[in-house]
């Protein structure tokens, strides 16, 4: 699950980026960081903290919010197929 959370706020911050239309030399520079280190945080395969992720919404003038949810009840593996697993209800959102 925890690949699976740093993949969507990966995208999500990939996406916001875009929005901005800003470049990752643009969010390394506002982030005081190198271009390398925001193509890791991208990259959806780092260990962000929340320390971070608050560094990256402070240069992208956004946000962060963390909602936990209870997750559905899973159902028996024999039916379970990949197209009816449910997304992670942990996504995180970054305005």
């Amino acid at each position: 699950m925890g690949d699976e959370l740093a993949r969507q706020a990966a995208t999500a911050l990939a996406g916001l980026l875009a929005a901005r239309t800003m470049t990752r030399t643009d969010l390394a520079r506002a982030m005081g960081i190198s271009p390398g280190r925001v193509s890791q945080i991208l990259s959806g395969d780092e260990n962000l903290t929340l320390k971070s992720l608050a560094t990256v919404a402070q240069a992208l003038q956004s946000s962060v919010e963390i909602t936990f949810r209870l997750a559905p009840p899973r159902r028996e593996a024999a039916q379970d197929s990949p197209t009816d697993r449910p997304s992670s209800p942990y996504a995180p959102t970054v305005r």
